[in-house]
């Protein structure tokens, strides 16, 4: 049996939990949520070209014409994997020669070579699967159809959206009735008292009388009885 320090360190809260419980996910498994992965992004990508050519260039659904998206997208997706794979075998060379304590989470050592070993495996494993989907022409139809389902349901939120907003009835909302109650409620404790309000200090600034204008500069002269005019 190693060394504690012979143990690969836990990176991540998972790791952890798997390093305490003293298992490890099969090979299978993680091949088969990588593929799992990637088949969604093909799926997302396909929805996306789908809705650009229907809605945009009005063009009609055809789903072989899109077959050949789903290809190259699985293809691009295997090469990421083959890239991750050879990423992983690099770094396990170079860690095997490191002795000393991890300075990071990608700076590797040699307690990681195994972990190392089993990461490029799994990428090799899942660019294995992704390249024979792309050869499979059911299984690409099958992702078309998917995308195009998620397509669909994506114009029809959309509309239903937009009819809701521009189309919209009351009469038609859940709990109108009930709702409806309320407004009316609100309309006359608040809003009426507020307008009467606002009226009776509108009438009452008209029936005040208008203050009286100011005296002229010679006003007080005109009152003692003198004439400007006849000291000029």
């Amino acid at each position: 049996m190693g060394s504690e320090h012979d143990r690969p360190k836990p990176r991540t809260r998972i790791d952890a939990v798997r390093a305490k419980l003293g298992s490890r996910p099969k090979l299978a498994d993680v091949v088969a949520e990588g593929v799992y992965i990637a088949a969604a992004a093909t799926r997302l990508a396909l929805k996306n070209r789908i809705l650009v050519d229907i809605l945009s260039a009005g063009e009609g659904f055809d789903a072989d014409r899109f077959l050949p998206d789903a290809e190259q997208t699985l293809r691009d997706l295997a090469d990421e994997a083959e890239a991750d794979a050879e990423r992983a075998e690099r770094e396990r060379k170079l860690a095997r020669r490191r002795y000393s304590d991890s300075g990071g989470t990608h700076d590797y050592r040699s307690r990681d070579v195994r972990n190392l070993r089993r990461r490029r495996k799994q990428s090799e494993r899942i660019a294995q699967e992704l390249r024979t989907r792309a050869e499979d022409r059911e299984e690409l139809r099958a992702l078309v159809e998917a995308a195009r389902e998620a397509a669909w349901a994506e114009v029809a939120r959309n509309i239903d959206s937009t009819l809701r907003i521009e189309a919209a009835r009351p009469d038609l909302e859940p709990g109108y009735d009930r709702m409806r109650q309320a407004r009316m409620q609100s309309l006359r404790l608040v809003d009426l008292p507020r307008l009467a309000a606002h009226r009776r200090r509108v009438r009452e600034h008209d029936a005040a009388p208008a203050p009286a204008p100011a005296a002229p500069a010679d006003e007080p002269s005109r009152q003692a009885g003198i004439d400007l005019s006849e000291l000029e």
